[in-house]
């Protein structure tokens, strides 16, 4: 089993397929396995590599507590490893915040940044207030309802279940990550490394809204908005088929733009 060294943590990470490469990171209740559905979609065409962040999965997580800005270093640790380059990372909400800050600090590695449900810890007033109110009006659901639609949940109780069942493989909880969005990157910083971003958002995410988000991509110069239909906050597994089609649109757009430059 692959293991990459992230300051003496054992970081765990698939790699499957060939061709440009796609890196997912997970969220506060994933890891590698949660992304099952777009690994076999995607591999015939892309790389495509999921890793656990120390306290989730497999990785690590004899330590006492974890910080979350150390989570950046467990990914640049696997691109290190596997001597990836051009890479796309793609976050699933709080991932994202990790996935941004890994690409900044290796753009050498990182080719492109899609920030999934997230707006990525970006430092701006006015993002950040957004982000408030959204939160504020999230919390009032059960935390099940913020992530997948009513009736995605009584048509398909199976996976729901399972959905629910896959943080129970985790040490590292919600509360872990939230360190990691402090300090974030500044437009200015995001601009002057020439990372290329997108945002990619579900039209009924009840955590961060449409609105936010797209007030996201027009402070965010050249960056690219992806909104999918019908899509809750979990989209990549509540409506796969639409979100692996969003995340390959985006991944031969960014192919394609670094072939003609």
């Amino acid at each position: 089993m692959p293991f990459a060294d992230s300051d003496g943590t054992s970081i765990y990470y698939e790699r499957h397929g060939s061709g440009p490469a796609i890196l997912f990171v997970h969220g506060s209740g994933g890891h590698h396995a949660a992304w099952w559905q777009q690994v076999a979609a995607l591999r015939d065409e892309f790389t495509v590599v999921t890793v656990d962040l120390r306290g989730f999965g497999k990785s690590d997580s004899s330590m006492p507590e974890f910080d979350g800005q150390d989570f950046p270093g467990d990914l640049v640790a696997v691109l290190d490893k596997e001597d990836l380059t051009d890479v796309m990372l793609v976050g699933q909400s709080i991932g994202s915040v990790a996935a941004l800050r890994a690409g900044l600090t290796r753009p050498e590695r990182v080719g492109s940044v899609v920030l999934g449900h997230s707006l990525g810890s970006i430092a701006h007033p006015e993002l950040t207030e957004l982000a408030k109110a959204d939160r504020a009006e999230a919390v009032k659901l059960p935390v099940i309802d913020r992530l997948l639609t009513k009736q995605f949940q009584q048509e398909r109780p199976d996976l729901t279940f399972l959905f629910n069942q896959m943080g129970t493989f985790n040490v590292a909880k919600m509360a872990d990550l939230r360190n990691l969005d402090t300090n974030g990157p500044t437009l200015d910083e995001i601009k002057a490394s020439g990372l290329k971003v997108a945002f990619l958002a579900g039209e009924k995410d009840a955590v961060l809204s449409v609105k936010t988000v797209r007030r996201a991509h027009e402070l965010v110069e050249g960056s690219h908005l992806e909104i999918v239909e019908d899509a809750p906050h979990s989209m990549y597994w509540e409506v796969p088929e639409k979100y692996n089609a969003a995340v390959a649109k985006l991944r031969r757009l960014f192919t394609t733009q670094k072939e003609a430059a």
